[in-house]
């Protein structure tokens, strides 16, 4: 009875029923210019840093203003968001996957009053809110995962480095002065939900040390078939242990040369906790991309194998990023990414310009024969 004091008549069961629950379909959301000239768009071009205007086959023109956003934003932010997508776009707006924000309109005339107000908003110490930029031969925002905020197995913070980093940055954000685009990524771990693996510069936090076992507890708060099964390298096995008051319990021992310090088992028991002042900290890659253009993509490389934590600024991590941006910018060819100017030159001439020591836990020695067969690019080959 309680479905039909709620509205529900048994006669008609499809009346008014909710047949979708979850978000709405994303076409919905389309601004009508968009929609109109979807899949008949002639080209796009950039205007100015941050500014791009898409041209279809109609005549309709599409102008974009992209600014930074955070990837972790306030209620009263999103609002702020919400009020001058209501005020220039009719209430249109996007987030890119690098959690830059798009407001779109459909003349050249509101371009300009858009860009003005984006500019006037400043928070109380006077960095911009909605800073314009992001697009062409720059360096776009810093995608990067939960960090120490969210996340239970992370080795490095995510918004503290990411904002360090940014700020150092910040002009390349805001011009168009690279050979060619610049992606910067962040994941805190190596379970790396974030995209390191194929980014121009990528920033990993790395743990160093196994996870500690708190006998005690562990039988008590975990499942031990469930931990032994979450490890990849099969490097925790069932053991019998007694504690100091001579109590004897069931526990799990690691074997240290085949752990590999992802964070599983942490995820599945609460009792082997990873996380480790001295032994967390950063390891910097390079020369990755996922661009088809001028040459195949490209994981990512090694160039630093650990910088340790320097929170609140990461100075180090900066400084080295910083000088790979540098010596790039003065000395790649146009349309050259990161990792091409370095296979061009030598990764030998790399470090050397770069001034990174190189050591020999940065030899890749990974050959699998999967290596050479993967299809890793939609380039035409006979």
């Amino acid at each position: 009875m309680a479905f039909i004091s709620s509205g529900y008549n048994p006669d008609k069961p499809m009346e008014d029923r909710i047949t979708d629950i979850g978000p709405r379909k994303y076409d919905e959301f389309y601004p009508p210019v968009i929609a109109k000239n979807k899949g008949t768009w002639l080209y796009h071009e950039y205007l100015q840093p941050g500014v791009f205007v898409h041209v279809a086959e109609s005549g309709d023109e599409v102008y974009t203003v992209r600014c930074g956003g955070a990837r972790l934003m306030s209620v009263t932010h999103i609002r702020e968001i919400c009020e001058i997508a209501d005020k220039h776009c009719g209430g249109y707006l996007r987030f890119t996957t690098r959690n830059n924000i798009e407001f779109m309109v459909d003349g050249k005339d509101k371009v300009q009053p858009l860009i003005d107000d984006l500019e006037s908003r400043k928070f109380d110490a006077g960095s911009f809110k909605f800073p314009i930029g992001g697009t062409g031969a720059g360096i776009s925002n810093i995608v990067h995962t939960q960090g120490w905020l969210h996340c239970h197995t992370p080795a490095t913070d995510a918004s503290g480095p990411v904002k360090a980093v940014m700020d150092v940055l910040f002009d390349e954000f805001k011009n168009h002065r690279m050979p060619a685009h610049v992606r910067v990524s962040l994941a805190c771990c190596l379970n790396m939900c974030g995209a390191v693996h194929c980014s121009d510069i990528a920033i990993l936090g790395y743990h160093r040390k196994p996870p500690l076992l708190d006998h005690e507890y562990l039988d008590k708060m975990c499942e031990i078939p469930l931990a032994i099964a979450s490890c990849p390298t099969a490097a925790i096995k069932p053991s019998k242990v007694e504690l100091p008051d001579g109590k004897k319990v069931n526990s799990v021992a690691i074997n240290n040369d085949r752990c590999m310090f992802c964070g599983n088992c942490y995820t599945m028991c609460p009792s082997l906790p990873l996380a480790d002042t001295e032994g967390d900290g950063i390891v910097l890659m390079a020369g990755g991309k996922v661009s088809n253009r001028v040459s195949a993509p490209k994981f990512s490389k090694v160039v630093v194998a650990f910088i340790p934590n320097e929170a609140p600024r990461w100075p180090t991590t900066c400084d080295v990023i910083q000088k790979m941006v540098e010596v790039y910018a003065g000395e790649a060819r146009k349309y050259e990414r990161l990792g091409e100017w370095a296979e061009r030159i030598g990764w030998e001439r790399f470090f050397e310009k770069c001034e990174l020591e190189f050591t020999h836990h940065l030899i890749d020695d990974f050959r699998d024969p999967a290596y050479y067969t993967w299809r890793q690019t939609s380039q035409f080959k006979f």
